[in-house]
């Protein structure tokens, strides 16, 4: 592939909030540099990295981006930015989650309802945050009421829409797709929440064929000031999606 393109993973959630739309034609015009985009979960993601198929990744699984740089697999990893996950469902709120101080208190009170919960089941960086909740309250969730997408954030958040469901989604997908569904924000604001998202860089030593150089540059303008601006700036009906660290 051409000299001067980078290729790299990312999560659907970046990719369907559009982020990416605004932020590459300012870079690629810069520096006449293309970057081609791969949107898989953040698991699939970190295997094409260490397959040396991708230049670089933007995830959001520390756990898993720990052990990908353990194993020498990337290198560079810098956090970027980050938002928040949420907790979605019905606006009746049958499992009464909305004042609930804790995430783990919240996912407590479905499966006590046995309410529906939707899940994407795909190994992507929000199915692995459901998991670590669902462990911190010692429940293996493999219940009746318990369904797994294996799809991309949107439609698992329309799948939960129709079946009444509740679901954890990152908000940016949320606010990208809420004139689609009927669901709603019922718990937010824990800030073990939190979900921020890091690019790590294919390790040149293993794959000397990735462009280093290349998804370097990228990086570094990422967490310019240009580049944070463009991340702040980036809204949705007038929400903010992203935010940058100082």
């Amino acid at each position: 592939y051409k000299q001067n393109t980078v290729r790299m993973a990312t999560t659907t959630s970046v990719d369907n909030s559009c982020l990416l739309k605004v932020l590459l034609p300012v870079f690629e015009k810069k520096y006449n540099i293309k970057v081609h985009v791969i949107s898989v979960g953040s698991g699939n993601a970190l295997k094409l990295a260490e397959n040396g198929d991708v230049d670089a990744v933007l995830v959001h699984d520390i756990e898993m981006e720990m052990e990908f740089i353990k194993k020498s697999f990337g290198v560079d990893r810098k956090a970027l930015f980050y938002n928040y996950f949420v907790i979605v469902g019905p606006k009746e709120d049958p499992a009464n989650i909305k004042n609930l101080k804790k995430a783990s208190d919240a996912f407590r009170e479905i499966s006590k309802g046995k309410v529906t919960f939707v899940s994407r089941g795909d190994k992507s960086g929000t199915h692995q945050k459901e998991l670590a909740l669902w462990k911190e309250i010692g429940i293996y969730p493999n219940f009746p009421w318990y369904i797994e997408t294996g799809q991309n954030m949107e439609s698992t958040l329309i799948m939960a829409d129709e079946k009444k469901a509740y679901c954890l989604t990152d908000k940016a997908t949320y606010i990208s797709c809420e004139d689609k569904i009927e669901t709603v924000i019922l718990f937010e604001k824990d800030p073990s929440l939190k979900n921020i998202y890091s690019m790590i860089i294919t390790n040149p030593s293993l794959h000397p064929h990735t462009k280093y150089k290349e998804a370097k540059l990228f990086m570094d303008w990422l967490s310019s000031e240009e580049g944070k601006n463009l991340v702040n700036n980036f809204k949705k009906k007038e929400k903010v999606l992203f935010q940058t660290f100082d």
